[in-house]
């Protein structure tokens, strides 16, 4: 299905030169901020009180986070977990102040609003288990680089698989740039995020190497920028009804998802913009850099006639 057919070919690497200068600046100031500033780590990596309380009938969570925010916390996390009348608070540790003492302060200020409300758990979570996790979300993001890699290599060639994954630690590190240098809140759902931005990623690239790959095969004639071009021509249809659907979708969780969902759905958003350009962009040029031919996608078999791209019957709709 497309909105509609482009009858010429948009010659995008042309400005490959502008783009990949833009996107080196950009990157060079994510890292930047990421070691100057560092990630404001929520309460899962540095440790805190983690509390459970229970109301008699539906909990209101503005009331709730209210009240706990009244009492100095600015990184308080507070969210619905099983029912609607369970509430998990998540206070992050302060020096000299024992978990227990934080317990009384938030159950004094919360029955001041509701009296009936009662405390189910109240635990402290060591800075032992933030290093545990953000271990294993590091082994799992490179574990998620190296399927990547894998795949790619075996299904197109390695020029495609080194140019994807460099596109893609670029969307993680301007993610993680932005969440640096507004110093929001970085927590598992964010981490969860980064991860799905990065899969995310990878098909938009693998549609457009797709068709990069099928347009060797119909166009014996054309050069390599040419092809490229072509192939993200022939793909903006798909990737504005893709892209634009999941966007809504994204951007409805960020307006009307409550303070839970907030940054997740921000982490989102950055990294599907970012994500677009970088697979239209980025993993393209850095492809037709490495030096990518028709022999390194087509291996042996009949050539088959050439085509004009500008046809709008000439090859398959993606």
């Amino acid at each position: 299905m497309e909105f509609f057919r482009i009858h010429r070919t948009i010659p995008f690497m042309r400005y490959a030169k502008v783009l990949n200068a833009i996107s080196i600046i950009t990157f060079i100031a994510a890292v930047f901020f990421l070691f100057h500033r560092g990630l404001h780590l929520s309460v899962e990596f540095t440790g805190g009180t983690v509390m459970e309380v229970n109301y008699p009938q539906g909990a209101e969570l503005d009331k709730v986070r209210s009240a706990v925010s009244g009492l100095g916390y600015q990184d308080v996390q507070v969210q619905n977990f099983g029912s609607s009348r369970d509430v998990m608070i998540r206070l992050p540790a302060q020096k000299g102040v024992s978990s227990q003492e934080q317990s009384n302060r938030v159950m004094t200020a919360l029955k001041t609003v509701d009296p009936a409300v009662q405390l189910r758990r109240n635990e402290f979570v060591g800075p032992q288990v933030g290093d545990e996790l953000t271990t294993n979300g590091l082994k799992a993001l490179g574990m998620v680089v190296v399927g990547i890699m894998i795949y790619l290599a075996l299904r197109f060639e390695w020029k495609f698989a080194l140019s994807t994954v460099l596109a893609n630690l670029h969307d993680v590190i301007i993610i993680l740039g932005f969440f640096a240098f507004f110093q929001w809140e970085f927590s598992l759902a964010v981490l969860a995020a980064v991860l799905a931005v990065l899969g995310y990623s990878v098909n938009e690239s693998v549609v457009i190497f797709d068709r990069i790959r099928e347009n060797f095969r119909r166009y014996r004639k054309m050069d390599t920028v040419e092809i490229i071009d072509s192939a993200i021509t022939g793909t903006i249809s798909r990737t504005i009804i893709t892209h634009g659907s999941t966007q809504l979708v994204v951007l409805s969780m960020f307006f009307f998802g409550g303070p839970t969902l907030h940054y997740f759905a921000l982490a989102l958003t950055i990294g599907i913009c970012f994500g677009i350009y970088s697979s239209c962009f980025v993993a393209a040029s850095i492809a037709m850099w490495l030096g990518v031919k028709r022999e390194d996608l087509i291996k042996g078999g009949p050539a088959k006639r050439d085509e004009d791209p500008n046809d709008p019957n000439a090859g398959a709709t993606v």
